[in-house]
């Protein structure tokens, strides 16, 4: 898990990005330093949840086993997933993932609402790393 990402269970699960108070540019991932945006003059930085759900901006999936720092087990075989690119509904900005198990490429649509629920990216034996997916709404996988 990479702190401050994301927070919740369940339906409260939201991601968590950062809003400039002078511009309104939100950013995620998160940016704690300064505002991004090159027009800003800079202001304070607040930490905002960002919307649950958004529309399929992109897709594709991955075929490949990925290098590291991606977690895999080169001795099993490689799964192919599909990643999503979601524009979030009130803040305009795209965010990429990956979709949730079982949800493949012919299941989506360039347009099609979807929602973010929580994930595992990799487990073992001492540790279970979460991450956030991307789930089409009213999919009960």
């Amino acid at each position: 898990m990479v702190a401050g990402w994301f927070t919740g269970e369940g339906s409260g699960f939201r991601l968590l990005g950062t809003r400039c108070s002078a511009c309104t540019s939100v950013f995620f991932p998160r940016e704690d330093a300064f505002c991004r945006n090159p027009g800003c003059p800079g202001g304070e930085l607040a930490e905002v949840p960002l919307s649950p759900r958004g529309r399929v901006w992109s897709y594709t999936d991955s075929r490949y086993r990925p290098p590291s720092p991606y977690v895999t087990d080169p001795e099993l075989p490689w799964t192919p997933y599909a990643l999503i690119a979601v524009e979030l509904e009130s803040e305009r900005l795209v965010v990429l993932g990956q979709a949730a198990p079982g949800i493949t490429v012919a299941d989506l649509t360039v347009g099609m609402e979807v929602e973010v629920v929580p994930g595992v990216l990799n487990e073992d034996a001492e540790t279970t790393w979460t991450t956030w997916h991307w789930r089409p709404t009213g999919a009960t996988l």
